[in-house]
């Protein structure tokens, strides 16, 4: 039988997926050198070159002399991201539509908090997220907004952005994306907050460099976990894996919003510890210095300590099961669960993965994300540039941006 002759790849698909990696190494580094591109992607100088000539046309690098100098002669330009293209990004949650406009290289450009009285609704938070958007763009002459990424605290189908399942919001079998993106005249991705808060620390925060990571984020609406296994996210089969919040601790602990009874987010809630500081509406970075001011309360901090402590044993049972079943690198805690971290003593910390299989825990470091509370919507806006930089040239032609 005669072997089947290799297909190759037609020039312009090589030249999509190049322009594709340049971009994507300027983005996840905030900002390369063409040597280094030169050397990430195996391409020669003059090909670099033309790639990155491509996309400073269309808009998405500036060229910059302000790489740092090794060696003699002249240092290689800088590659760096426009700050002129930016995604929205949205994280609807109990009280809160939380907006922004990130930018190229994961950096927030602009963000407003839209404080609630009650739970949104999907029809409230496509409206809210809507107007939000343009009144962002609108103070901030010179960006476009090109498309959308949406962090939801519950089960969306990755497809099509339905929401499935978001129990404290009270949201089932809701499209979200598919509205929103009609309202906004962009593409709208969706996914599990949880989700791409990990994606978030994997591509700017904690978990840079990592190869097998868990990452459990406390929020409003619960905890959430993602995986990384190998460098790479695992999603599960309908994109549902990771929710370690609803991992059964307890059979006769107190109910949870999914129907079972002692689950961890059930177990270790964000609102008894925001009770137990006295704040109100507090975002994750003020919750945490509330909460790490309070436990250092000698005189006045009972409540807190208590309150800490309890939800660090329950949080320790959790992980003790992870860490066994994983074995993963680094854990990395996001929401309250950072806040918890920041508060523990030496021990408490130590306690957290002590009954683990000491094979299993050797190599595993906790750490809180780096990201703070602008995690979701920096892993919402990764969502987002899915689709454009995986063919930047032709995502632009023809778009009408919000500007």
């Amino acid at each position: 039988m005669t072997p089947r002759k290799p297909t190759t790849m037609d020039a312009g698909a090589l030249r999509r997926r190049n322009l594709s990696a340049v971009l994507d190494l300027v983005h996840r580094h905030g900002g390369v050198t063409r040597a280094d591109l030169t050397r990430a992607l195996g391409l020669n100088r003059s090909t670099i070159g033309d790639l990155v000539a491509v996309l400073a046309e269309h808009g998405w690098v500036d060229e910059r002399d302000d790489a740092p100098r090794s060696g003699v002669g002249r240092p290689s330009p800088r590659v760096a991201p426009s700050d002129t293209r930016v995604v929205a990004a949205v994280n609807p949650e109990l009280d809160v539509v939380d907006v922004a406009l990130v930018s190229l290289g994961g950096q927030i450009v602009a963000r407003r908090r839209v404080d609630l009285d009650h739970v949104p609704s999907v029809a409230e938070t496509v409206a809210i997220t809507t107007q939000t958007v343009r009144e962002l763009a609108s103070e901030n002459p010179g960006v476009e907004v090109l498309a959308a990424g949406v962090a939801v605290p519950g089960l969306v189908r990755g497809r099509d952005g339905h929401v499935r399942l978001a129990p404290h919001l009270g949201w089932r079998e809701e499209p979200l994306a598919a509205p929103l993106a009609t309202a906004l005249g962009m593409p709208v991705a969706a996914s599990n907050d949880a989700h791409l808060g990990c994606r978030a620390e994997q591509t700017f925060g904690a978990g840079v460099g990592t190869g097998t990571m868990l990452d459990l984020n406390g929020g409003p609406s619960g905890v959430g976990g993602g995986l990384v296994v190998d460098g790479r996210p695992m999603d599960g089969a309908a994109g549902y894996a990771g929710e370690l919040g609803h991992l059964g601790l307890d059979p006769e602990g107190p109910a949870c919003a999914c129907g079972a009874r002692g689950c961890l987010e059930a177990l270790a809630p964000r609102d008894a510890l925001v009770r137990a500081v006295g704040l109100e509406h507090p975002d994750d970075d003020a919750l945490e210095a509330a909460l790490v001011t309070a436990v250092a309360d000698a005189e006045g901090g009972d409540a807190a300590r208590t309150e800490v402590a309890r939800q660090l044993r329950w949080l320790g049972i959790a992980l003790r099961g992870a860490v066994n079943l994983l074995n993963p690198e680094r854990i990395v805690l996001g929401g309250h669960l950072a806040a918890l971290w920041r508060a523990a003593d030496d021990a408490q910390r130590v306690s957290l993965i002590a009954d683990a299989l000491p094979a299993s825990a050797a190599e595993v470091t906790i750490e809180p994300a780096a990201l703070g509370s602008q995690r979701l919507l920096i892993g919402a806006a990764e969502l987002a540039w899915d689709g454009l930089i995986a063919d930047p040239i032709e995502a632009v032609q023809g778009v009408v941006a919000i500007a």
